[in-house]
């Protein structure tokens, strides 16, 4: 297992996608950090700070990750490999989860960083030490959850376009638009609902605690699915 998941995260640093994931990530956050700081669009710098675009990009690393699996015809050879597909499976999505804390840190410090030195230079509010640790353990949290999730879903559909654009459909339209009709269901949805909660965010989404705990059956239900699926469908 240490071997399969050191191939994963070797393979992960070693391409293009990661370091562009890195950068628009990093771009995109600070650049919202500092207009809503500037223009104060948000008052609260705890919402400013859990509202960085990685926690969801993230997750759409983990599913090109895998879906790439077939775009390339690489799981052939990946199988050939490591002929347990289900350790292959928990290699790939541990490997996302370790990427989803590195790429949370990269880009929350940096965007806590500027942000408070905007907020103080306009008197406003910041969030001090206890402050930072909470957005901290938020993000990493999220991050460390999607970035798998992501994987699994890759996974159960395998084709790389319908898998992106469906996650970014369920997490920029559809996830919001449940939540606005029934809360009661959409606050438990594991794109915008249940990372939410954990962040922080609106009223009638959960407390951390059980968002938390949402998000993380959502992770094991697509594990097990998608193991069950990889373990069964050839691999062409």
């Amino acid at each position: 297992m240490t071997a399969l998941l050191q191939a994963e995260l070797l393979k992960l640093r070693t391409t293009r996608t990661f370091a562009a994931v890195v950068g628009s990530a990093a771009a995109l956050s600070l650049v919202l950090v500092v207009l809503g700081a500037v223009l104060g669009k948000e008052t609260d710098p705890h919402a400013l700070f859990t509202n960085n675009a990685i926690t969801y990009i993230i997750v759409l690393l983990g599913a090109v990750a895998m879906t790439g699996e077939w775009r390339h015809r690489t799981i052939t050879g990946s199988v050939l490999a490591a002929p347990d597909r289900v350790r292959l499976l928990v290699a790939k999505a541990m490997s996302y989860s370790v990427a989803g804390v590195a790429l949370s840190i990269l880009v929350t410090v940096p965007t806590i960083i500027v942000g408070e030195l905007v907020l103080a230079g306009r008197g406003e509010a910041t969030l001090g030490a206890g402050g930072i640790a909470d957005v901290l353990w938020r993000n990493l949290a999220v991050a460390a959850l999607l970035g798998p999730l992501g994987v699994c879903v890759g996974a159960l559909v395998r084709n790389q376009i319908v898998t992106v654009v469906g996650l970014v459909i369920l997490a920029a339209a559809l996830e919001p638009a449940v939540f606005q009709a029934v809360p009661e269901v959409g606050r438990f949805l594991p794109l915008a609902g249940a990372p939410g909660g954990v962040l922080g965010g609106t009223d009638g989404l959960l407390s951390p605690g059980p968002a938390l705990a949402v998000l993380v059956a959502w992770g094991l239900a697509a594990f097990a699915a998608a193991a069950v699926n990889l373990r069964r469908r050839d691999l062409v």
